[in-house]
């Protein structure tokens, strides 16, 4: 097993908001900025690598009819740890995320990677699976952030971008527009995948 390979799938052929279809709902509500969907994101990759490591080395004592159980409680332990650390560091970015924080328990990405990866693989391996993952999922939630946070308040970061008087598209940063924006993004993959495997099968011909 190639502890490369496992971290590397994670930034694109599992990817979870465009290639598994997965942790749709932070996706959705948190991105109407990048700062909000960096913020989200790293809070998860923190979760998700250190529930792996556990998962990983606890994987031989949890007796197998409780296992979803136990996950559940493991990951809950570290939420509760990031949520405790964003109030007390970065108590602003706290309340913007709100009750998307919590919720990162139920995220299907982490426990979907504790049980189709961790509670069958090592530690290291399982640490680079949730790395890969986790960075896969917070680069995709910053961009698509970007991308509504240019379009929608024409900032980016909270730097203006534009001339004095323009009108930002404001449906962006609304509800629909990061259903607008998932759909293009959802579109550009699909597309980018599309070529990359026709490529490959020419090159193969």
């Amino acid at each position: 097993m190639s502890i490369a390979k496992e971290f590397t799938k994670g930034l694109w052929e599992i990817i979870p908001p465009f290639r598994l279809v997965l942790g749709l709902c932070p996706t959705l509500a948190v991105t109407t900025s990048a700062e909000n969907g960096m913020g989200m994101g790293l809070a998860t990759t923190f979760v998700l690598v250190c529930s792996n490591l556990l998962v990983s080395l606890l994987r031989k004592i949890i007796p197998s009819k409780v296992r979803i159980a136990a996950y559940v409680v493991i990951i809950a332990s570290f939420v509760v740890i990031v949520e405790l650390m964003m109030q007390a560091y970065t108590f602003p970015l706290y309340q913007a995320l709100g009750i998307f924080i919590p919720l990162i328990v139920v995220n299907c990405i982490i426990l979907g990677r504790a049980e189709a990866f961790a509670g069958k693989n090592g530690p290291v391996a399982s640490i680079a699976d949730g790395l890969g993952v986790g960075l896969g999922f917070t680069i995709s939630l910053a961009v698509l952030g970007a991308f509504r946070e240019i379009l929608g308040s024409g900032t980016l970061w909270g730097q203006g971008l534009f001339w004095e008087g323009f009108e930002p598209f404001t449906f962006m940063v609304r509800a629909p527009g990061a259903f607008v924006a998932l759909g293009l993004f959802l579109a550009a993959i699909n597309l980018i995948s599309a070529k990359l495997e026709d490529r490959k099968r020419r090159a193969q011909s």
